[in-house]
């Protein structure tokens, strides 16, 4: 995520002239949106990342059904 951010203020300040990237190529600029696509799309998977947090939420779904079952909420009472 933090390659997405600076590529978004390396856009910016090419697109306004601003500081030292205004003269840098936009291969340069756009060179942190690359690598986040990359990470992304590519790397994420072969570490496996994408795999660990889809199983953390899983396990936190099955966690909270079995504290409702252990610890039913009591009723309202009117």
């Amino acid at each position: 995520m933090p390659f997405v951010w600076i590529g978004l203020v390396f856009v910016l300040m090419k697109w306004q002239e601003i500081g030292p990237v205004a003269n840098w190529s936009w291969w340069w600029v756009l060179a942190p949106l690359m690598l986040a696509f990359a990470w992304f799309e590519g790397l994420e998977k072969v570490f496996g990342f994408d795999r660990r947090k889809l199983e953390h939420d899983e396990y936190e779904k099955l966690r909270k059904e079995r504290l409702e079952q252990a610890f039913p909420k009591p009723k309202a009472r009117r």
